[in-house]
């Protein structure tokens, strides 16, 4: 998994989000603008992160293991049974 630069700052965050929740735009391909980064924060359970460019890689996330989105890098989120999480921004 990548790590946020440590040149980038948090700017925004997403409201928390549940299995029932979760908005379809996440659950689809999807990627940020230009110099932003996201950090996707699991809660409670799991959720699946499937990066799909430039080679498809899936990584299950939870408490533990946070997700790191690139910039313009398409991406796409699936819970995996009961899950709260957010999304951090990043630039």
């Amino acid at each position: 998994m990548k790590e946020l630069p440590e040149s980038v700052s948090a700017y925004k965050r997403t409201p928390t989000f549940t299995e029932d929740s979760v908005p379809k735009g996440l659950l689809k391909a999807h990627q940020t603008k230009v110099g932003t980064w996201g950090k996707i924060v699991v809660l409670e359970g799991h959720l699946a992160y499937k990066i799909l460019e430039p080679d498809v890689k899936e990584e299950r996330l939870s408490i533990e293991r946070f997700g790191v989105v690139e910039p313009e890098i398409l991406h796409e989120v699936q819970p995996e049974g009961a899950v709260k999480f957010y999304v951090e921004f990043y630039r």
